[in-house]
């Protein structure tokens, strides 16, 4: 069963991994600015996605305004392709629709086919494409909550 919950100092090892081997310390600081669930005046909020108890991967929430939201999935390698990116965001939504949330949003780049079969079968619709502030070419999806 997937379930998402907050990291924690016991997960230290496993973020070592999953943020290229940066050190305890490091990492503690990650910690304490994850959990204070505010980024650069913003709600900010990230998950760890656990099967079993066992850490998988992580979603990430980002308020964009008032009721504007978005998530980001990361799955480990040798986890995806089961569903758990899937199950992962349709929680963090639903989530962020029950703190208020009304609309969210995703930038995926155009080459990017799983993202994109991903959040259409999330439920998202094509609202434009642009070129990002990286040079990038990317789609926009949006859906209500």
């Amino acid at each position: 069963m997937l379930s998402l919950r907050n990291f924690n100092e016991n997960d230290i090892e496993i973020l070592k991994i999953m943020n290229f081997g940066k050190s305890d310390k490091e990492i503690y600081d990650i910690l304490k600015k994850w959990n204070s669930h505010e980024l650069g005046g913003k709600y900010s909020e990230l998950f760890a996605v656990c099967v079993d108890e066992k850490i998988v991967g992580y979603v990430s929430l980002y308020q964009h305004n008032g009721y504007l939201i978005s998530a980001g999935p990361e799955i480990l390698k040798e986890y995806r392709r089961k569903g758990y990116a899937y199950e992962a965001l349709k929680q963090a939504y639903e989530y962020a629709k029950e703190k208020g949330y009304e609309i969210a949003t995703v930038q995926i780049r155009k080459n990017n086919i799983a993202g994109i079969r991903l959040h259409e079968k999330l439920g998202f619709i094509l609202d434009c494409e642009m070129i990002n502030r990286h040079g990038n070419e990317v789609y926009i999806y949006i859906k209500l909550l």
